[in-house]
């Protein structure tokens, strides 16, 4: 069942889907509670930012999926290490898998 559901996730992160972040939460609502009570004032775009961060998806894969430059998915990354308080030092997925 779960993998079902995981395929799905995967699937529309693929597909940019505004579908997915209500498909995250109902499947993972800790994520989203462990992410508020680091930053409460993180928006949409930005959770939907995290959520392809827990997928573990590259760069690369990140900018095909979401229309937009590798350099500005790695921009992105440090704006949200920033509201997260991660250290340059610490590797953001490690992090996200770790901690969310």
């Amino acid at each position: 069942m779960k993998n079902l559901a995981e395929d799905e996730i995967l699937r529309l992160a693929k597909e940019n889907s505004p579908r997915l972040l209500s498909k995250f939460k109902s499947l993972y609502p800790d994520f989203f509670e462990k992410l508020t009570e680091i930053q409460p004032n993180l928006q949409n775009s930005e959770l939907i930012f995290c959520i392809y961060l827990k997928l573990n998806l590259s760069t690369k894969e990140i900018a095909t999926y979401t229309f937009v430059t590798p350099k500005a998915v790695q921009n992105r990354k440090n704006r949200i290490r920033k509201k997260l308080n991660i250290a340059s030092s610490v590797d953001i997925y490690k992090w996200v898998d770790s901690y969310l």
